[in-house]
């Protein structure tokens, strides 16, 4: 494992670091309005391209889906927006709606971050470790990794794992996350700003 990124990466990484830090900074100040549509996005994420999660976000939010629910399938297989499994997503987009008032009780609570997201795997269709560190992180909550393709890669290429694992286990999550947590600590950089970092290098930009 690196003690330290390479410097042409750390370079990089200083001169991405304020739009990190304010896309961070955007995060936590989410209003607790927009907690529903930041909860549809990370439905529709999963083999998806996130530009159309955020466009199928922005149209549910502009329709009132949470408060004039409807079957989204049409607005998920839309070309210009696709989402993958449309039918099956639009189904899990109206039981997280049924969902969301516990969801709000949840994020109220005094339970740790980790037991909240526990919580939210356990309870909301769709959403397994990734993804519900997703929501979280979007919504303000740090120090969860979001353990997609684009960031074990990099886990990867900086030998922290040998190779791209299946993570087919809460518990394997979690110890890949612990050596990212490591990893993050050694190199002296938040495993927030360091996801948002690898995830621009592999997209070109920084989304959420």
């Amino acid at each position: 494992m690196l003690n330290s990124l390479p410097e042409n990466i750390k370079a990089k990484y200083e001169r991405l670091r304020p739009s990190i830090l304010k896309r961070l900074e955007d995060f936590a100040q989410v209003p607790e309005n927009k907690y529903f549509y930041e909860l549809c996005y990370c439905i529709c994420t999963p083999q998806s391209k996130a530009r159309s999660a955020f466009e199928v976000q922005r149209i549910l939010e502009e329709r009132d889906f949470l408060h004039k629910p409807f079957n989204a399938a049409s607005i998920l297989r839309e070309p210009a927006h696709y989402i993958r499994f449309h039918n099956t997503k639009a189904e899990r987009l109206l039981e997280a709606r049924e969902k969301f008032l516990e969801v709000k009780k949840l994020l109220k609570s005094d339970s740790s971050n980790s037991e909240k997201r526990d919580w939210i795997v356990g309870n909301i269709k769709g959403f397994g470790m990734k993804e519900a560190s997703h929501f979280m992180r979007n919504i303000g909550y740090r120090d969860l990794a979001i353990l997609d393709r684009h960031i074990l890669k990099h886990l990867v290429e900086y030998r922290i794992l040998e190779e791209i694992p299946q993570i087919s286990s809460i518990k394997k999550y979690l110890e890949i996350e612990k050596l990212f947590l490591k990893f993050a600590q050694q190199i002296n950089i938040p495993i927030d700003e360091l996801d948002l970092f690898f995830w621009s290098s592999e997209t070109g930009e920084i989304l959420k």
